[in-house]
């Protein structure tokens, strides 16, 4: 039997939502997305709590990929700083979920898991995520390259990317200071990665009000959907 057939659950972890819907093992989106408000504070037990309430009606799936929004390696969480941060060092959420829902899982960064289902495949690409916080990740020809959080490195003085360009900060500057300091990263990480493509997606993607490059492209979490699927589909990752 082949490991990758079957439904898979696919949830996406943020910082506001956690959404969740089921996948055919090709990608294509069986049901429509359904969220809840992430619970707060937003402890490992407590997101999980939420997970079993959200997905209890959900159609039959065979296995689970997973989202998150911080540093995830071999499906062990070892940062998140858009949920109750001090509770997420080096969480087995993959086991977690696991135990939860009675199904295989696996969880990677979410940044990582979108940009899954959009890259091309061709040269290096990039993807950018723009809400609660500020993710990115990398690919060459197709292959996920290993994590990177720039969301902790230091812009300024004073702030991380997370903190420069995250919620609060579009909030407190407002959209044109924002767009702005969109526009200074896009700079850094053109110089730095030297990338072929770049992808912006995340809720905030919709309020960018300056010309993008042309290959630049702004795509949202359906156009990412298949993501899930083509987790599955590179069995070294869990």
């Amino acid at each position: 039997m082949n490991e990758d057939a079957g439904k898979i659950l696919s949830i996406d972890i943020g910082g506001s939502h956690i959404k969740a819907s089921v996948l055919s093992a090709e990608g294509k989106l069986l049901m429509d997305y359904e969220k809840l408000v992430t619970p707060s504070p937003a402890t490992p037990s407590s997101v999980i709590k939420t997970i079993q309430t959200l997905v209890k009606n959900f159609m039959p799936y065979d296995k689970i990929a997973s989202g998150f929004p911080g540093y995830v390696k071999e499906g062990v969480v070892y940062t998140a700083p858009n949920l109750d941060a001090k509770s997420w060092q080096k969480i087995a959420f993959a086991d977690m979920l696991q135990q939860a829902l009675g199904k295989p899982a696996k969880v990677i960064n979410d940044a990582d898991m979108l940009g899954l289902g959009v890259v091309s495949g061709k040269g290096i690409e990039m993807m950018l995520t723009l809400g609660t916080g500020f993710g990115t990740s990398l690919f060459k020809n197709g292959i996920l390259l290993p994590h990177l959080e720039i969301a902790h490195h230091p812009i300024t003085s004073k702030n991380t990317y997370d903190t420069y360009i995250g919620q609060k900060a579009l909030e407190t500057k407002g959209v044109k200071k924002w767009n702005i300091r969109l526009q200074k990263i896009i700079g850094i990480l053109k110089t730095v990665f030297n990338y072929d493509t770049l992808y912006i997606g995340g809720g905030n993607a919709r309020i960018i009000n300056f010309k993008l490059d042309s290959n630049i492209k702004v795509v949202t979490n359906l156009d990412g959907i298949d993501g899930g699927a083509k987790l599955w589909a590179q069995g070294e990752l869990k």
